[in-house]
């Protein structure tokens, strides 16, 4: 019983990490980081907070991006030319 609890915890954590990595958990986390509407200057700290969240997510986004297209690019731009084939023996058409 003991074992085979361990084994669902093993393999639980993982599936969460990505789940909460994913869109999905995004937009669960900026759902939860809008709160209700109150009166006047709350409202506006309110907002203000989540305009900050919002801003520091895209702006990790956008690294991620970049991180990525760089990496793309030095892939691309590294990849040897592919070398022209050998003629091969049986190929005349005479």
């Amino acid at each position: 019983m003991f074992v085979q609890l361990l084994v669902i915890l093993v393999l639980l954590i993982p599936i969460l990490a990505i789940v909460l990595d994913s869109r999905v958990g995004h937009a669960l986390a900026a759902r939860l980081e809008g709160k209700q509407l109150g009166v006047g200057d709350e409202v506006s700290g309110d907002r203000l907070l989540f305009l900050e969240g919002e801003v520091e997510r895209l702006s990790q986004e956008i690294e991620r991006l970049g991180e990525e297209s760089d990496f793309l690019h030095n892939l691309l731009a590294e990849r040897p030319k592919p070398a022209a084939l050998p003629e091969g023996e049986g190929s005349d058409d005479a």
